[in-house]
């Protein structure tokens, strides 16, 4: 079996407001394994699309490479915006080796909720997909299960959902965004919103609907 071990502490700057939460990144980052176009740093790898869809929302333009320097302008990025990133999964073990959320089995969870206390200024967590088996928001539901007091309230079912919970007091918000990865692009080509607008405006691609999408969230 191989361990998964995330590779990076959760990186939250001292104002933080948002935190961006997944899973894990593809293994290649546990090993180190990088492709000339990763990045090596949180959704650094070169098929996810968050960067992409971050430089869109805030107009930039990234390096995508494995240098020092594409890792600090995505740290400039978040610190600027007060966006951190904590993903949800410590490691789990894979038959497998590949960067599935279905193949993780016996995931360690991070302590989130500490997390949130140890941050009092955040109040959103965007998660990069929804509640299916071993996404995001499914591991935060398994983690506050531990915690009786706080219980997840609904706030709209349209995609992308959200919920809401208080944490001794504090209303945080959370957003389960559609999924930033190729392998959601299916998903996103199937949804109607998408047919219409793609109708209306035939230029438009996955990427573009999920910058309509991420864009009120980023900026809020």
């Amino acid at each position: 079996m191989f361990k998964h071990q995330h590779p990076y502490p959760p990186f939250i700057p001292k104002n933080t407001t948002k935190l961006i939460v997944g899973t894990l990144p593809p293994p290649r980052f546990t090993t180190g394994d990088f492709k000339p176009d990763d990045v090596n740093f949180c959704y650094g790898s070169r098929d996810g699309q968050l960067w992409k869809i971050i430089s869109k929302i805030f107009k930039l333009d990234l390096t995508y490479n494995n240098s020092a320097e594409a890792i600090q302008e995505r740290k400039e990025v978040l610190i600027k915006n007060h966006i951190g990133v904590c993903d949800m999964v410590e490691y789990a073990y894979r038959e497998k080796i590949d960067a599935s959320d279905i193949g993780m089995q016996k995931p360690v969870l991070r302590d989130m909720i500490g997390i949130l206390k140890e941050h009092p200024k955040v109040d959103t967590l965007l998660f990069t997909g929804g509640n299916s088996k071993n996404g995001p928001e499914y591991f935060f539901r398994r983690h506050i299960k531990g915690f009786r007091d706080i219980q997840l309230k609904k706030v709209s079912l349209e995609v992308p959902r959200i919920h809401q919970f208080l944490l001794e007091g504090r209303l945080i918000k959370t957003v389960s965004l559609t999924a930033p990865s190729g392998a959601a692009n299916r998903a996103v080509g199937s949804m109607g919103l998408y047919k219409q607008m793609k109708l209306k405006n035939p230029e438009l691609d996955t990427i573009d609907f999920r910058v309509l999408q991420y864009e009120p969230f980023f900026r809020e």
